[in-house]
């Protein structure tokens, strides 16, 4: 899966991204998926659900990716 998710806002938290993506169903999921090193962001493992992501990052998980557009 290669895809965009497309914000409105100046960044979307990883956490929400990833439920907006579809690669995780529940913030649970999500929460769990980060903090146990199975996202990149950038090509950087990312461990802070919390993170910022802007216009142009990529993230990587569950062998999809997508691109934060804004």
């Amino acid at each position: 899966m290669n895809s965009e998710i497309t914000i409105h806002d100046e960044f979307i938290k990883l956490g929400q991204a990833l439920k907006l993506a579809g690669i995780a169903q529940t913030g649970i999921e999500a929460k769990i998926m980060v903090t146990s090193g199975e996202v990149k962001v950038n090509g950087e493992t990312e461990t802070r659900r919390g993170r910022k992501l802007r216009d142009g990052d990529r993230v990587e998980a569950k062998g999809g990716a997508f691109t934060v557009r804004g």
